[in-house]
Parts: structure tokens; C-alpha cells; sequence
């Protein structure tokens, strides 16, 4: 690239990293407070809650790049070309292609970037944060164990104990209403959580079980050790559920035909898919328009607000359709043809009027490179 197409190229590329970085922080803090029950209500870590939020940040940048693309690109060059920069260039022999085509480099760069998070980052990203959420949900050490306060896990287990001394409780009572006709009460001194061949349990000391029998009789029996399986209590927090976002594309193309839900969501997971690749070309589609919106006509010194708006609207319009068209090709597979046709014409479309037009144009626009070269005229 010249000079003045590599100083472009980061003018840019400069507001394109400002603007992302701002718009992922919002992201990621409005992302972070639906976060906070992890540690509220499971007594997570920090360092736990700040990894879960930023296992999001792929997903959330990838959707923001195409609009911070267009945001970036629009200011840059209405700045740019309110200096007059862009017309010296033009008068300096470059063409309407020369002076975009950094912008469409950092737009290509910008898609495969785009391409390689949709494809492979944001589906390691998404299943890293769910496998750590359901841990931090199934973790039941710190679900259950509270001080002085009763807890449950779901409506078959209720536990209490009176206080914590190092890794020991005291004062512990269960209630175990795994079989509602006959629940089970126990009391125990003191309990420790330890694991027995890779299950959670808690062992229990000087416990007393009382039970009633099928004849309604009281049934008690005592313990000087007894062991406690949690196993069954934490498998409905532990099961971990994939979404469409979490799997990679091959799983999305190629269900289980022998799982059921994966068999029923076939065509959502298909327009996920569809949708994985196509979304990338947003990139090129929004450079497009933002050039279009500030170099598409005559310069002005009172600014392009007008086409700008336009774009603006373009740009919004082709981001609505984009998302109907992946939620309605979840219901009609058909339609995702139309996820590949919708920015490829506007792509096509654009680049047909500005790069075309402007080869016509250019020749009109740009003074002679004579005048340039000897301002005087006569002496040349």
C-alpha cells in the first residue's frame, strides 16, 4: 500500500479497536450483572465469575464487528474527507478503488476474523462457559453448605447445619424426600464432605436415622459413621445441555439422527449454520455502505449528514433482515438460500454503483496531475 493508502488503512483500523473495546465493555458488564448469582447464591470466587464473563466476549465482539466496521469507517472518512484529504488524493491520480481499498483490506480482515470466531472460537468459548456454570451450579459444597441457615436442592433434599469449624460441620440435620411416602430425617454430631470412588458423599458422625415404615411405626436407627451419597441429588444440575451456539459447524450440518431433541431442532440448527457463514459478509456489506455514504457523491465542506442517514438506515435494514431471515429459515429450511442472497446483492449492488460509476466519474472529478506537478502551468 502508499503512504496515503497505509495512513487510511489505520485511521480506520484505530477506530474500528476504540469502538469495539467500548461497546464490548457494555457488553460485557450488562453480561457480567446477570452473572452475579453465581456468587451470591453458589459462593463462587471472583477469579470464577470474571472467567465466565470473558468466555462471552468472543460471541458479543463478533456480533458488534460489523456495526463498529460501519461506525468506524463513516467517522473516519467524514473526517478524512472534510480536510480534504480525500480530494487531494483523488487529484493526485488515485482512483475511487485505490482510495477504498484499504477500508475494504481491514473489511476482509475483519471477515476472516469474524469467519474464524464464528467457526472455531465462539463454540469453545460458549461450551467452556457452560460446563463452568453447570460446576459452579452442581457444586453442592457450596450450595449446601451454609451455616446456620436451611438449604434444598430441588424438593428431595433440605440440609442444615448449625455451624463450620475448618472442614467440619456441627449440628447437622438432613431430610431426605427422595420417596415422598417415606422420607427420612437424619441428625447427625458433625459431617465432613469427602469423595468415595469419584462420588460426593458426606460422611457422618454419631448419626441418628429415623424413618417411618410402611406400617406407620417409627423407625430409628444410630451410627457411630455414617455414609451419606449425594450422587443423585446433583445429576439434574450437572447434565450439561449443548445449544445451537455452543456446537461447531460440522455437529450443526450433521445431527444425531439418533437424538431426539437434536432431530427436532435439525432445521434451527441448520439456519445456525447457515448463519455461522453468512453473518461474516456483514463486513464487507457495512464498509460498503460507509464508503458509499461519505465518498458516493460530490465533496462538501458542510459535511454528508444526509447520506450518512441513509447508510445509517441501510445499514440497520440489512441487520434486521439478516436476523428475520435466520429466524425464519428456522422453521423453513428454504430460506437459507436467502441468508447467502441478501448480502451478496447488497455487496454486489454497491460495489456495481460506487466502483462502476466511479470510473467514469474519476475521470471528470480529477484535475489534470500537470497542475500538480508545475503549478505555474506556462513553465512545464
Amino acid at each position: 500500500m502508499t503512504k496515503v493508502q497505509t495512513y487510511l488503512f489505520f485511521e480506520v483500523l484505530r477506530a474500528v479497536v476504540i469502538i469495539i473495546g467500548g461497546l464490548a465493555m457494555l457488553a460485557l458488564l450488562a453480561q457480567g450483572l446477570s452473572r452475579t448469582d453465581l456468587i451470591l447464591e453458589n459462593r463462587q470466587s471472583a477469579i470464577t465469575y470474571f472467567y465466565i464473563v470473558m468466555l462471552g466476549a468472543p460471541q458479543i465482539i463478533a456480533l458488534l464487528t460489523p456495526l463498529a466496521l460501519f461506525v468506524a469507517s463513516v467517522w473516519s472518512l467524514n473526517r478524512i474527507h472534510k480536510d480534504s484529504e480525500i480530494v487531494v488524493a483523488q487529484a493526485a491520480g488515485m482512483t475511487r478503488w485505490q482510495i477504498a481499498s484499504p477500508i475494504m483490506r481491514l473489511a476482509v480482515l475483519c471477515l476472516v476474523a469474524h469467519l474464524a470466531v464464528n467457526l472455531w472460537v465462539q463454540p469453545m468459548a460458549q461450551r467452556a462457559m457452560r460446563e463452568t456454570v453447570a460446576t459452579a451450579r452442581a457444586d453442592l459444597a457450596a450450595a449446601l453448605i451454609r451455616p446456620g441457615q436451611f438449604t434444598s436442592n430441588g424438593d428431595r433434599l433440605t440440609f442444615y447445619a448449625r455451624e463450620q469449624a475448618g472442614g467440619e460441620l456441627r449440628g447437622v440435620l438432613i431430610s431426605d424426600m427422595t420417596d415422598p411416602e417415606n422420607p427420612t430425617d437424619i441428625l447427625a454430631r458433625s459431617a465432613a464432605l469427602i469423595e468415595v470412588e469419584g462420588s460426593p458423599t458426606l460422611l457422618l458422625r454419631d448419626a441418628t436415622s429415623q424413618q417411618l415404615d410402611a406400617n406407620n411405626q417409627l423407625s430409628i436407627l444410630e451410627f457411630d459413621q455414617y455414609l451419606f451419597d449425594l450422587t443423585d441429588f446433583m445429576k439434574e444440575d450437572s447434565d450439561l445441555v449443548l445449544k445451537a451456539s455452543d456446537k461447531y459447524l460440522y455437529e450443526l450440518f450433521f445431527v444425531d439422527r439418533t437424538n431426539y431433541f437434536e432431530l427436532k431442532d435439525a432445521d434451527s440448527l441448520l439456519a445456525e449454520a447457515h448463519s455461522r457463514l453468512t453473518t461474516p459478509l456483514l463486513n464487507i456489506v457495512m464498509t460498503l455502505l460507509a464508503i458509499f455514504a461519505v465518498l458516493g457523491g460530490d465533496f462538501s465542506r458542510k459535511g454528508y449528514s444526509k447520506r450518512i442517514a441513509w447508510a445509517t438506515g441501510g445499514a440497520i435494514g440489512v441487520l434486521i433482515v439478516q436476523l428475520v431471515l435466520q429466524s425464519a429459515a428456522a422453521n423453513d429450511p428454504a430460506l437459507n438460500l436467502l441468508q447467502w442472497l441478501a448480502p451478496l446483492s447488497v455487496i454486489g449492488i454497491l460495489s456495481y454503483i460506487y466502483f462502476a460509476r466511479g470510473r467514469h466519474l474519476g475521470k471528470v472529478e480529477r484535475p489534470p496531475l500537470e497542475l500538480f506537478r508545475n503549478p505555474t502551468g506556462a513553465a512545464s
